[in-house]
């Protein structure tokens, strides 16, 4: 029998953001993953004046800071660390499901549709303009 690493843990993401987290450290292989994944949740969450670019994610500041070791090490979960999506995805979902006030029933479903980045000048690439039809955010309720 070949003898087995203890687990190390991993800081805690500030809050409640921590019970969530936890949620999904079985689906990250290292304890860099799971730090990743903390600090990525925290980025998303976290109240910031800019938009949630790598640099702002990380807590740094843009230009000045986008070689800071946080923001590469975040570059680095995004982009080459060895986690499924897939499977952090389906968790989520899952996650979601789970509590009656956000599952879908018999009276419908709250559908939160992020269709893309309002644009309003024509300087940003691959950013295409808000349709007039269309919010930032949609908020649909299916029957």
């Amino acid at each position: 029998m070949a003898a087995v690493t203890a687990r190390r843990p991993c800081p805690p993401a500030p809050g409640s953001l921590e019970d969530y987290a936890a949620g999904f450290d079985d689906l990250l292989d290292s304890l860099a993953q799971r730090r990743g994944f903390r600090r990525y949740l925290t980025g998303l969450l976290a109240p910031r004046e800019r938009n949630k670019t790598l640099t702002c994610l990380a807590g740094a500041e843009p230009v000045a800071d986008a070689q800071h070791p946080a923001v590469q090490r975040l570059q680095f979960f995004l982009s080459e660390s060895p986690w499924e999506h897939e499977h952090i995805n389906a968790r989520r979902l899952e996650r979601l499901r789970e509590d009656p006030r956000r599952a879908p029933h018999a009276g419908g479903v709250l559908v939160i549709d992020d269709s893309g980045d309002p644009k309003d000048g024509t300087a940003t690439a691959h950013v295409g303009r808000l349709r007039p039809s269309h919010s930032a955010v949609q908020l649909n309720v299916r029957r």
